[in-house]
């Protein structure tokens, strides 16, 4: 049977992945910053390995996956995570003497990983994109000021890249919010010259809505959608509860034009964000590579890694039509973190919109009947382990 070596072992996604591809009878390794990680955990995973922090020794981290690689006979990497994905395809060529790398190039990857590489090419593709200022240098500050009082505060202020290598070490960015010119000034400067240009958007209020595709060799094989119901933090982040949803038509066409253009091949997220102000789709990014909510689509019917691994070894794949409809998948340990921001933070610190629920609405919301078609991200009852660990470190005790 195939041997598939998982990266991030830490990573949600990853466990969805080992998970997937250990229930379809593959042999799955697990990696990870350390040994005790959430998919090494699990019952599928038949060795767990630690490698190198891919961020601040990502030398040393390639040197390990190599060696990972032709000490277990690995058949298919499979990298979890955006760093990983990126340190992987660097040395694409070397690995691939041993094994599949299933995704097409650095090059493509890298585009992928860039704002402003992604919302330029969009722009040409006439895909809609936020109203946005590139700030390439912070001697410019002032023209990012008058955008800021053109188009009205709050703005948001975003990284290129949310990750950058200085010297060998990664610097992360994180998206920042301004309320006024002085503030726009303030959070600026605390931007490394390297994380230019900076973007300078109009901040869109509405729900998000993530577009997950996998292609082979530019030809779309699935697509699947869904909607945000709860994010961590409430404001807009990372999901965590989510419901399947049907892909809008105008959505899918502006990603398969997107993604097309990229030559991607593998797995992405294209992300947009509904425009409750002006009506319709902005794409925000997108993510090369497999994403937060991975499970969701597994419970729904698309089992993005298994069709990943057998695009990767020449398999024929058929394209995945439908799956189900108002499935939805919940992270338990991140929307209680989630709740406990909403009651015990203030709306201002939060970043919440005008149309955010209430305190009280929140809460009932939360605690509302379980649904039938309701699953769990990391408690299985077939494969308890992650859930236990994920538990402990939550307490403190682990």
């Amino acid at each position: 049977m195939l041997r598939v070596l998982v990266t991030d072992g830490n990573n949600r996604a990853a466990l969805a992945i080992t998970r997937s591809l250990g229930r379809a009878g593959y042999t799955v390794f697990v990696a990870g910053e350390g040994k005790s990680t959430l998919a090494g955990a699990s019952s599928y995973c038949k060795q767990r390995f630690a490698y190198s922090d891919p961020g601040r020794q990502p030398d040393r981290f390639r040197e390990d996956i190599l060696r990972l690689v032709c000490q277990n006979r690995i058949d298919i990497l499979m990298p979890a995570a955006e760093v990983t994905t990126c340190e992987c395809m660097k040395v694409k060529e070397a690995l691939e003497e041993h094994c599949i790398v299933p995704f097409h190039s650095h090059r493509s990857v890298s585009r992928a990983a860039s704002k402003y590489e992604v919302l330029q090419l969009a722009r040409d593709l006439s895909i809609p994109i936020p109203i946005t200022f590139f700030l390439h240098r912070q001697d410019d500050i002032a023209k990012a000021v008058q955008f800021g009082n053109r188009n009205g505060y709050p703005v948001v202020i975003k990284p290129s890249r949310s990750r950058v290598e200085i010297d060998g070490a990664a610097i992360l960015g994180s998206t920042q919010y301004a309320r006024n010119g002085a503030d726009l000034q303030r959070v600026v400067k605390e931007f490394h010259p390297a994380q230019y240009p900076l973007l300078i958007q109009e901040r869109i209020q509405g729900a998000g809505v993530g577009i997950f595709a996998c292609f082979n060799r530019g030809e779309a094989v699935a697509y699947f959608s869904h909607r945000r119901i709860r994010e961590k933090p409430p404001s807009g982040g990372v999901s965590v509860l989510r419901e399947s949803f049907p892909v809008d038509a105008a959505l899918k066409l502006y990603s398969a034009r997107l993604l097309q253009a990229l030559q991607w091949h593998g797995v992405a997220m294209v992300e947009f964000k509904k425009d409750e102000r002006r009506g319709g789709y902005k794409l925000m990014e997108v993510n090369g590579r497999f994403w937060g909510s991975l499970q969701l689509a597994i419970d729904a019917g698309v089992d993005f890694p298994l069709l990943l691994a057998r695009i990767a070894v020449g398999q024929d794949v058929k394209p995945v039509e439908s799956y189900r409809l108002n499935v939805r998948t919940r992270w338990l340990w991140g929307d209680i973190d989630a709740l406990l921001a909403r009651l015990f933070k203030s709306e201002d610190r939060l970043h919440l919109p005008n149309y955010f629920p209430g305190r009280k609405q929140y809460l009932k919301a939360f605690f509302s009947p379980k649904r039938r078609d309701l699953n769990f991200e990391v408690f299985k009852w077939h494969d308890p382990m992650p859930w236990l660990l994920e538990t402990m470190r939550w307490l403190h005790l682990a």
